[in-house]
């Protein structure tokens, strides 16, 4: 039986991940994850892949809102109610979207924590930032994910690369947000249609891996692990592949416990075509 054991989203992308209990399944993802991000002054999303010390702030979901907090520069509040300030196209990647910047004394704050100048952009409900055509139907969207709504990762795909490292890693290094239990090593690979608490979930592309994985989520500090390693197995095309991507129909909540159902599976020689 594969079993759900972990839940985590990313309120503001790039920042500390929360660990929860159950988790809202929206339209584009878990509710709150990437639902904000900091940019550069060409509204270009910002990551941990060129600044590391992103990892050092990290938040929380408050009643009325998210609390970040770093260890040097204390805390700060972002309502979730935001005044109308107007919506700008900010970048991800090759996609635009429209977002809303929220405050210019948050942006004054999380320049200061991160040394950077930056601002924070809130996504509204009316922005549908769709996913890639090639991997998913017309009108399937996300968030400010780096490219889909969800991203699995089996515990065994984990314990699979921790038992060929000197040092153990954590979860946290790649930043999922379904963690699962059972099967084997990388099962995830191949699943294309899964049920889990009555939502259809599809396989869309697994996930290519890159310098964030290296970066301790609690110090910010870089090493050349787990990339060296993974490079030995799990390269394809010249990409390190850990973790499936996933796009979604329907919504509701999932549950710590909850059992996934997979209902069909591609065929391995999928894993064999280089990407385009």
């Amino acid at each position: 039986m594969l079993t759900v054991s972990e839940l985590y989203i990313y309120p503001i992308k790039s920042l500390g991940g929360i660990s929860l209990s159950n988790a809202e399944v929206t339209d584009r993802g878990l509710k709150y994850d990437r639902r904000w991000m900091l940019v550069d002054e060409q509204n270009r999303f910002l990551t941990q892949r060129e600044y590391p010390q992103m990892a050092l702030l990290k938040v929380q979901v408050e009643n009325d809102g998210l609390l970040v907090t770093h260890h040097l520069n204390g805390s700060v509040a972002i309502p979730f109610e935001q005044h109308n300030q107007g919506k700008q196209e900010v970048a991800i990647w090759d996609d635009t979207c429209a977002g809303v910047f929220v405050d210019s004394e948050l942006d004054n704050w999380f320049s200061a924590a991160l040394g950077i100048k930056c601002r924070l952009v809130h996504m509204p409900e009316d922005t549908h930032r769709e996913v890639d055509q090639r991997y998913a139907s017309p009108g399937m969207i996300t968030s400010f994910a780096d490219g889909y709504p969800f991203l699995l990762i089996g515990q065994a795909s984990l314990n699979d690369l921790n038992s060929r490292l000197a040092e153990p890693l954590p979860m946290n290094r790649f930043r999922p947000n379904i963690v699962f239990t059972g099967g084997e090593p990388f099962a995830e690979d191949l699943m294309n249609h899964i049920q889990v608490a009555g939502i259809n979930v599809y396989g869309a592309k697994l996930c290519a891996r890159c310098v964030l994985t290296t970066i301790d989520q609690l110090t910010a500090v870089k090493a050349k692990e787990p990339l060296k390693t993974l490079a030995q197995y799990r390269l394809m095309d010249k990409k390190i592949m850990f973790g499936q991507n996933l796009v979604h129909e329907g919504t509701g909540i999932i549950t710590i416990g909850d059992t996934l159902n997979v209902l069909s599976t591609h065929t391995e020689e999928r894993f064999l075509v280089p990407y385009k």
